[in-house]
């Protein structure tokens, strides 16, 4: 018990010296030993909150310009869709303004009206003037 209580002494009196790997204070020639600690480093928790904010940030904000961009590509093969639709109904309609003045001809309708119809241009023509 005695060597007990030295060591205690010992420990507690010498209680500003660092500890070596058994715990205990070292001491060396009446000065105090400076020993390495290994020891884990002490993690910066604010430093690590602040990285995984900014972390989140950027994957959100990477993630917005994935999906605008696919939008604008979207947007771009309707306006392309919309485009040639355009186009093939100006095509339609320029074919239609072509047969409409075919079937307008004066040339077409007289050659209806002889053939298919029976008539003819008449021989003398009369006016009436009746009021």
């Amino acid at each position: 018990m005695a060597a007990r209580r030295t060591t205690k002494s010992r420990t507690q009196n010498n209680s500003h010296l660092p500890l070596n790997r058994n715990g205990e204070n070292e001491v060396s020639q009446g000065r105090a030993q400076l020993t390495l600690i290994k020891c884990r480093p002490k993690l910066d928790h604010l430093l690590r909150s602040r990285c995984r904010l900014a972390f989140i940030v950027i994957s959100v904000l990477a993630m917005l310009v994935v999906i605008r961009s696919g939008i604008s590509a979207s947007r771009g093969y309707a306006l392309v869709e919309t485009h040639n639709q355009a186009q093939r109904i100006e095509q339609e309609n320029e074919r239609l303004r072509i047969e409409i003045a075919r079937l307008k001809s004066p040339q077409r309708i007289q050659q209806i009206a002889s053939e298919e119809l029976g008539m003819g241009v008449p021989n003398k023509m009369y006016f009436s003037h009746e009021k």
